[in-house]
């Protein structure tokens, strides 16, 4: 019954966005400005409430609950388990937006902030590490941590709702099945606007590198290809394809990073990380709770509350996926583990990317801010267009981003699988690949019909109920883990008593 529904409600939406995408492009446009307008702060605030929490989870003496049995052991190894969530959680975007969004923030920045100025450019920095660090994901990591509490402690179903369900109000436990159509949902066209969003930047790099024609027909191709790369990858399961490509393109990205670092301007680089580190510190609580009230809006709300509602509408894919490669993780290093070291990554990354790219835009009178202006997706390869060995730079980061857009496919296709196989932690490789050409097909036919920015406004809007679901999966977790930790203490202090009645009774048995 949850896949009629959602896959009917999908095909509906790809059907409307065929037949009349300028139509469904002007509906979801209305919803999210009305959104926007009315809903950003209870974004602003459910999204720091979850950074919150899970800083105090990670500090709190919940930290120790082992996410499974006690004699459980993780089933990859640390190293394999970051790489699999970083790919998962925000690979790809990292690669598409490091140049762009920091140049995009100095040429427009936030308001009361001269555009092209030095200012322009910290508040660009500043904000880039704010939209891709602790709060993206402190959400997946909740919804994460959700699932997998519910899943290995508990004995729940692999599924998004399970968390919901283990609530003691009889009326939010029976949502069970909306929760799991909303997912499946948002999960689908997520993935689909990040498909068509890859293509266009892989289009773009072989362009640079080889000349291909920038056009649809290139997309479409680039997007079939990938699928039947991510499709392979999906059906030889986790344990192989999806976490040997997840390190891969972890050690491609640390390489790319480590030659832009090298060949581009190191001192500004290491300057712009250690300023922008400062800043983000002392303007966190700031950022994490602006609205404008007095004035126009319109970049906190396309900018911060957009990304704020993204994250929430990936947030069951990626969540579901870490849940899936957590077992027998203490709730202290999942916290470490998806939180702190991947906000410390991409920190990393923009400060390269980012750093660079604003370096020679103001120093040097590189035109990269003309080159976001004309196509978001050249951004990157005109940055390197400005570097030695630019060619080489632009063929390796083509190929990450291909790698990025596979293991992103095949980690998706997986959950979807799960999502309408009972939670299945293992479906089978046929639903793998109905999924994944469905959303392929997704991605071809809205980019056929210019609605690829339709279907991402569309996941946005998605996102508003969803965002209340995740605050009942939080409040779930919470009392579960209290529950939990609850009956460890009890079981200690049992033993306690136990041991020291034997130790007391001992010299008496022997007399």
């Amino acid at each position: 019954m949850q896949l009629l529904a959602s896959a009917g409600l999908i095909l509906a939406i790809v059907l409307w966005g065929i037949l009349s995408p300028t139509t469904l492009g002007g509906v979801f446009n209305d919803a999210l400005a009305v959104i926007t307008r009315n809903f950003g702060w209870f974004y602003l605030w459910v999204v720091l409430g979850l950074v919150l929490m899970a800083a105090v989870l990670a500090m709190s003496r919940y930290g120790n609950l082992k996410l499974g049995a006690e004699d459980d052991e993780p089933e990859f190894s640390t190293s394999a388990w970051f790489s699999m969530l970083f790919a998962a959680g925000m690979g790809i975007g990292l690669v598409f937006w490091g140049v762009a969004e920091p140049i995009s923030h100095f040429g427009a920045p936030p308001p009361g902030i001269a555009a092209d100025t030095p200012e322009a450019a910290n508040a660009a920095m500043r904000y880039s590490f704010f939209h891709w660090g602790f709060h993206p994901w402190a959400v997946y990591s909740i919804v994460a941590l959700a699932i997998a509490f519910f899943q290995f402690r508990r004995g729940g179903s692999g599924l998004v709702s399970t968390a919901v369900q283990a609530l003691p109000w009889a009326a939010v436990s029976r949502l069970g099945p909306l929760v799991n159509v909303l997912a499946v949902i948002a999960t689908a066209f997520g993935v689909a606007a990040s498909l068509g969003m890859g293509a266009l930047q892989i289009n773009s790099g072989l362009h640079a590198v080889f000349g291909l024609p920038v056009a649809q027909a290139s997309q479409i191709g680039i997007i079939l290809v990938t699928t039947v790369l991510f499709l392979l990858s999906a059906v030889s399961g986790v344990a192989r394809g999806i976490k040997w490509l997840s390190t891969i393109n972890l050690v491609m990205a640390a390489l790319l990073a480590m030659a832009v670092f090298i060949l581009g301007p190191t001192i500004a680089i290491i300057d712009t990380f250690t300023t922008t580190l400062g800043n983000y510190a002392t303007e966190f609580v700031r950022m994490s709770l602006r609205m404008t009230p007095f004035r126009d809006n319109g970049w906190v709300g396309g900018w911060t509350i957009f990304y704020w509602a993204w994250w929430v509408s990936w947030s069951p894919f990626v969540g579901l996926f870490i849940a899936r490669v957590s077992r027998g993780r203490t709730v202290r290093e999942f916290i470490l583990g998806t939180v702190f070291a991947p906000t410390l990554a991409a920190f990393v990354w923009f400060a390269v990317f980012g750093g660079t790219a604003l370096h020679l835009e103001i120093m040097q009178s590189v035109p990269v801010a003309d080159a976001v202006k004309a196509d978001v997706s050249t951004a990157l390869f005109a940055m390197f267009n400005a570097l030695p060995l630019s060619g080489l730079l632009s063929g390796v980061a083509t190929l990450l981003v291909l790698l990025f857009f596979v293991t992103s496919g095949d980690s998706a296709t997986l959950v979807l699988g799960m999502m309408t196989s009972g939670g299945n932690e293992n479906p089978s490789a046929r639903i793998k690949i109905v999924w994944g050409a469905l959303v392929s097909g997704i991605a071809i036919s809205l980019l056929l019909a210019g609605g690829l920015k339709s279907v991402q406004t569309a996941t946005i809007v998605f996102a508003l109920p969803f965002t209340l679901v995740i605050v009942l999966m939080a409040v779930s977790l919470w009392r579960g883990l209290r529950e939990d930790h609850a009956q460890e203490q009890s079981r200690e202090r049992a033993l306690r008593k136990s041991l020291r009645e034997q130790l007391a009774a001992g010299p008496r048995s022997a007399g």
